[in-house]
């Protein structure tokens, strides 16, 4: 067990990604503490890991609440954010979670020995990329207000380490999708909201004309890499995209879905305007840096994990996908 003996905090816990890293870090032998606002994340994401994690509920941009919850910690997984579509509507929260949250917590570990803090960014800080497959070392874009925020953080967690030595590691994640992902969240992504259209038998709801693209990895392999590079010497200060290198349309995604659902059911589709917001045409990651110096590569690719999902949607309630 690779973190066996250790204790790791998780901002962010009981969201969508942070709660299937919270399950892993149990798994890993980790003592495991959660903090968590409960903007976007839910108690339930941690209802099979109630008793053996350390829950705090609070913001990380207070002071005192991350004070008490670095104490004796080894490794800080920093998950927790206002996500792209929230920080349109609420950007001074965004502000204080993205950027002020992140620098508190910076400013504590800076005294502190802490083997890894691990920053959690977005590949949306590449914004209208001009090159493909995009690599790290693409220019940032920022076409609205979540990619700002997030690339401060990274510019932060960056000026920690040169300043302060605080040993931090930076992944860009792509499309995230698998188990926990509920399209009860008005946050939530793509490919949940897809399966809940398609099990109810309504049209999935497309904006723009459905051939932009995107890069999905699923959940499992972006938590192996986040384990990863929390444990590796050599990535310290160093910045990964965290994807699959392969994309796919929104058209072909709704595709997929449907005929997993229901193989015999007519596709239909409800083709809305383009929205302000991520209406970038087009989106594919290079993963050669994570590959040859992470040494990790994504194992699950988009029909097997489309699988894995539609498994777990099975095993919810009707309300749980929030029918009626």
């Amino acid at each position: 067990m690779r973190f066996a003996g250790s204790t790791a905090l998780v901002t962010g816990g009981a969201g969508f990604i942070g709660s299937n890293l919270v399950t892993a870090l149990l798994k890993e032998g980790a003592k495991v503490r959660v903090v968590d606002n409960f903007f976007s994340g839910s108690a339930e994401n941690l209802e099979e890991v109630r008793g053996k994690i350390e829950l705090i509920e609070g913001s990380v941009s207070s002071r005192e609440i991350m004070r008490e919850a670095l104490k004796g910690v080894d490794y800080v997984f920093h998950l927790a954010t206002v996500n792209i579509i929230a920080a349109v509507s609420f950007p001074l929260l965004e502000e204080e979670t993205n950027v002020r949250g992140t620098v508190n917590l910076l400013e504590l570990c800076k005294d502190l020995h802490i083997k890894r803090f691990l920053y959690t960014s977005s590949v949306s800080v590449y914004g209208f990329a001009q090159r493909f497959p995009i690599s790290e070392d693409t220019p940032p874009s920022f076409t609205s207000i979540y990619p700002a925020g997030k690339y401060a953080g990274e510019a932060y967690s960056l000026a920690f380490h040169k300043l302060f030595g605080v040993p931090i590691t930076i992944l860009r994640y792509s499309n995230v999708y698998g188990p926990k992902q509920s399209p009860q969240n008005p946050y939530s992504g793509v490919i949940s909201k897809f399966f809940l259209w398609a099990i109810k038998g309504e049209p999935l709801r497309i904006y723009g004309n459905g051939k932009q693209t995107r890069d999905f990895v699923y959940v499992d392999d972006v938590v192996e890499a986040t384990l990863r590079a929390a444990l590796l010497p050599s990535v310290v200060g160093e910045v990964f995209n965290i994807a699959t290198g392969k994309e796919t349309s929104i058209n072909q995604l709704a595709e997929k879905i449907v005929s997993l659902v229901n193989p015999y059911a007519e596709l239909k589709v409800e083709y809305l305007p383009n929205r302000e917001i991520d209406s970038i045409p087009r989106r594919v990651l290079n993963i050669e840096k994570a590959r040859n110096i992470l040494g990790w590569q994504p194992l699950v690719d988009l029909e097997e994990g489309l699988r894995k999902t539609y498994e777990w949607f099975k095993t919810q309630t009707l309300e749980d996908l929030n029918f009626g």
